[in-house]
């Protein structure tokens, strides 16, 4: 097992808590128009007020750095508002939101982001490195969305490294959703989020140096498809949702199938969701609340 975060570098990572950015942008239609379509839906044309659906907002205050500034794993280099962590694999863990009002087409919006907390464990693979950054989306009426962001960082992949224990998928979906991961939907969500991570199309880079089994499908894609899921079955506004990344989803090359599930509760307020691979395991869990 190596450890690359050792006390010194820990406290400089540290430094940058309660570093904060401010970026601004304007819900436009066409997003909204090319996701529709790569979520397989039939939604009308999006107009000026257009209510944005939940979890949409990832299409916008997308990061534009410059070809000059990405690093070899296709995200930026390291530094700048997130810290220089010195572990090469960078994933999406999970997180948790709360919609206060309604973001439409045509909003000229605002999102201040702050790094909450840089915070360090050891796993049964080395270091684990976990930041929390916490969005606050306001547009010209006021704050109408907080979002916490866990991001996880891990070393590199090891042939001896031990594999964690599968979690078998609940058996019982009153809905469910088959739907193909194939590398054709995995390009189309990382150009809708302007996502160059190299995990998400470039097999030969995930597989070689990475050490992964196939290309990895986007954790946010899954949490999206989640709520398509509810959004599928339901007309009632989604008041909280929280979702947690619990085993990579990897692209069917060989024509693997994602079900998507959820369970109400009896009054339907309370909606247990998740995602299961072709084996039956549990790959993602989630929680919405409806108003």
């Amino acid at each position: 097992m190596t450890h690359t975060i050792d006390a010194a570098t820990l406290v400089h990572l540290q430094t940058w808590q309660g570093n904060s950015e401010v970026l601004e942008d304007l819900i436009t239609p066409a997003p909204l128009r090319a996701l529709s379509a790569t979520l397989d839906r039939d939604d009308p044309l999006p107009v000026s007020g257009t209510a944005l659906p939940p979890l949409w907002h990832w299409l916008f205050f997308l990061p534009h750095h410059r070809q000059s500034e990405i690093g070899a794993d296709g995200h930026a280099k390291r530094g700048g508002f997130l810290p220089p962590v010195p572990l090469p694999r960078r994933m999406w863990a999970g997180g948790r939101l709360r919609w206060l009002a309604p973001l439409q087409v045509g909003d000229v919006v605002k999102r201040v982001s702050t790094i909450e907390s840089v915070t360090h464990k050891s796993g049964r693979t080395g270091d684990l490195l976990f930041v929390l950054v916490k969005h606050e989306v306001h547009n010209l009426q006021g704050l109408c969305l907080t979002e916490e962001h866990d991001i996880v960082y891990r070393p590199a992949a090891q042939p001896s490294d031990p594999v964690p224990a599968p979690v078998a998928a609940p058996k019982k979906a009153t809905w469910q959703r088959d739907i193909t991961p194939d590398d054709v939907l995995l390009f189309r969500y990382s150009a809708l989020t302007f996502n160059g991570h190299r995990i998400h199309y470039d097999r030969k880079y995930v597989t070689d140096v990475e050490g992964y089994p196939g290309l990895i499908v986007h954790g946010p894609l899954i949490a999206t498809l989640l709520v398509d899921l509810l959004r599928r079955h339901t007309d009632r506004p989604i008041r909280s949702f929280e979702f947690k990344a619990l085993r990579p989803t990897f692209e069917c090359a060989d024509r693997r199938m994602l079900r998507v599930c959820g369970e109400p509760d009896a009054n339907g307020s309370s909606i247990r969701l998740w995602a299961q691979d072709h084996e039956g395991w549990l790959t993602m869990q989630a929680t919405a609340e409806l108003g």
